[in-house]
């Protein structure tokens, strides 16, 4: 195990698979006491089962995130209580992605995609903030997405929300950077798990075609960037938004 987050807290939304489990696990692995948070009791519980037996220190706390802000709130009184009083570092990561077309999306799609991905997190924000600044200070890192920058077809609801969080990302960082909290934002790109031995390539490796990196990324890769963001390394880091896309809309892409 690591040492960058030891004696820290920490709580993860959206922690009980993928990006937001790589994450938690991560953050474990250096040293930090972790909340796995999510709607799946049973993956919750698997992730923080895991955790322990590698020697981290995790529990897992249900939440709905669905965008109201008592919802937001509560979670954020249960993850204070959990963690001995405080939390040192938020991570903004539960989203959900429909991908219907601008003119098939209804107004209950649209609500339920910006009330998870945006509404969700600034009130949690909100709620965590404060005592982060009376406790003398803290981090948030909200996940954005590369196609916040780089349109793609069907992605306007949902690359909408995350440019919404990269936005605020910039805010905050301009808003709590004076209380102590350091606000950034980590980007992903194209984010799959590893592919099992024989299975056929991701339609994703496509997009990924004459990029630096020329394939698609794992969880590992941005939870490695949240680790130093959350991390004192980054000390200096505020308002930023770290693309961890191999490359995608930084640099041009060479057709194949």
């Amino acid at each position: 195990m690591g040492e960058r987050l030891r004696n820290k807290t920490a709580l993860v939304t959206g922690s009980t698979s993928n990006i937001g489990q790589a994450i938690a696990e991560a953050f474990a692995a250096e040293g930090a006491h972790v909340i796995v948070s999510g709607r799946n009791h049973a993956r919750g519980t698997e992730v923080v089962e895991g955790i322990r037996a590698r020697g981290g220190r995790a529990d897992f706390l249900p939440a709905d995130l669905d965008g109201g802000a008592q919802a937001s709130r509560d979670l954020a009184e249960r993850a204070r209580a959990a963690l001995g009083g405080r939390i040192d570092v938020l991570v903004n990561n539960a989203g959900v992605y429909p991908a219907p077309g601008t003119t098939d999306t209804d107004e209950a799609t649209f609500d339920r995609v910006y009330g998870v991905n945006v509404k969700a997190p600034f009130f949690l924000t909100a709620a965590v903030v404060p005592a982060m600044a009376d406790a003398g200070g803290g981090v948030v890192v909200n996940l954005g997405s590369w196609i916040a920058r780089l349109g793609v077809p069907l992605g306007a609801l949902y690359s909408s929300t995350k440019g919404a969080m990269e936005t605020l990302t910039r805010a905050w960082a301009a808003e709590f950077g004076p209380l102590g909290v350091r606000v950034n934002a980590v980007s992903p790109g194209v984010i799959l798990p590893p592919a099992a031995e024989g299975e056929e390539p991701h339609p994703g490796e496509v997009m990924m075609k004459g990029t630096p990196a020329g394939t698609v990324g794992t969880p590992d890769a941005v939870a490695h960037a949240v680790v130093w963001l959350a991390s004192d390394e980054a000390a200096f880091v505020h308002g930023t938004v770290v693309d961890v896309d191999g490359g995608r809309t930084g640099v041009a892409v060479v057709a194949a």
